[in-house]
């Protein structure tokens, strides 16, 4: 699922929970052997005993004893610790399976993709501070190039559907951030979205001369909004036209459900939460990889992204991009964020813009793609529904009928010009 800076609280909510889970669960077991043990005393030789009296003389206490482990089962209070302790550790480590089982017994549909596959031609773009990112590309050298950035802490095998339903008719070009996928991370460990736009733009330089539509995921929108601001150049003369999804115009706390509260708190405690990650994040992964096993990322990607409509094999492929990120480089990436604002910028941007937003989104709301729709001058506003943050996913049909529509009429005004 993509990351916003707020939500670092549930990162940490689940990621302690998970401990606190295999902390109970090997409490209980040690409960278990505790109640099924007893201490026996040991018969020694007459020797041992002699030396015994001559220890109690000295006021030296030595009495021979040893554990014996006698499990009874039953229905008893010995068994009910086994049972609550096998049974958290299980929850612990394979809970997250047994609820898409669960799922798949009560109806909800599974399907083949999306898949991680990653079949496209392959190119690396080695950047100064770095960095080296790697870059896919997908579909006829000669048709119209659509640029995708894929939102925060996911990587290019987002775009699964667009690789598979426009690669007939469209050059794609799908690229990792920096640190995310198969790409390196810098060694400054440099996150602004202006860093991040410069590797947009890098990669826009690599499609070619042809222009480009450049569609952005949330912080993919963010980064080619921040690239209209810093490169006015290349927007000019390299791209076609933009397509923005589920994404912001300024800081995301500000944006989302609960801005007030989110922004009352983002200074005493998001910020300084985001630095505990980057100070603790070998442990921050192991809990994100404990919160995919029990299950808990896929009941928060399910409430937080989906509007209920997904398939199990969706949900599980959003759901796995959390542990296979590296929390100081998601942090990083959040802090970026939180410095980001590009609404000056709105109203300079010349090429065709589509803002894309789902009805039902709580991470960016709608009116966030409102309102930009409202600032560029030549923009145009379409919602998906039902849709939360990863409405391109779950609506992914109509989705990329809308990119294709879209990057067909830019081709055309461009023709006509």
């Amino acid at each position: 699922m993509p990351f916003m800076p707020f939500q670092i609280l549930g990162l940490w909510f689940r990621g302690l929970l998970s401990i606190a889970i295999i902390a109970g669960g090997i409490y209980l077991l040690k409960r278990w052997y505790d109640a099924s043990s007893m201490i026996v005393p040991v018969r020694v030789s007459r020797t041992a005993e002699m030396g015994k009296d001559d220890d109690e003389r000295a006021g030296v206490s030595r009495t021979p004893e040893r554990r014996i482990f006698r499990y009874r089962p039953g229905l008893n209070r010995e068994t009910g610790f086994l049972t609550a302790g096998i049974a958290l550790l299980a929850l612990a480590v394979g809970g997250g399976w047994a609820r898409q089982a669960v799922s798949g017994m009560v109806g909800r549909t599974t399907d083949d993709g999306p898949r991680a596959d990653r079949i496209g031609e392959v190119h690396r773009i080695k950047r100064p501070d770095g960095s080296e990112l790697r870059v896919e590309c997908y579909g006829p050298p000669d048709a119209q190039p659509i640029l995708m950035t894929h939102g925060w802490g996911c990587n290019s095998t987002e775009w699964f559907y667009p690789k598979h339903d426009l690669a007939g008719r469209f050059r794609l070009i799908v690229w990792d951030e920096p640190g995310l996928g198969l790409s390196k991370k810098p060694d400054n460990n440099d996150y602004r979205l202006e860093k991040l736009a410069a590797d947009l733009e890098a990669v826009l330089a690599f499609a070619g001369d042809r222009p480009a539509v450049l569609v952005g995921h949330s912080i993919g929108g963010m980064i080619t909004l921040t690239l209209c601001k810093v490169f006015p150049e290349s927007l000019e003369r390299r791209v076609a036209g933009l397509v923005l999804v589920h994404t912001s115009y300024t800081n995301p706390v500000r944006t989302t459900k609960m801005a007030a509260l989110y922004t009352a708190i983002e200074t005493p405690v998001l910020i300084p939460l985001l630095h505990l990650t980057i100070a603790l994040w070998p442990l921050v992964w192991v809990m994100n990889w404990l919160s995919y096993l029990n299950g808990s990322a896929h009941r928060s990607t399910h409430k937080e992204s989906f509007a209920g409509t997904e398939t199990r094999g969706q949900l599980d492929f959003f759901a796995r991009f959390m542990p296979h990120a590296r929390p100081d480089v998601l942090a990083r990436g959040m802090l970026g964020m939180i410095a980001y604002d590009a609404t000056a910028t709105l109203p300079t941007i010349p090429v065709p813009t589509l803002v894309v937003v789902g009805d039902q989104d709580t991470t960016t709301l709608p009116e966030a793609g409102r309102f930009i729709s409202q600032s560029v001058p030549n923009a145009q506003l379409a919602t998906l529904s039902p849709a939360k943050h990863l409405g391109l996913i779950e609506q992914h049909g109509q989705f990329d009928e809308l990119v294709a529509g879209f990057t067909e009429s830019c081709l055309m005004t461009r023709v006509a010009r």
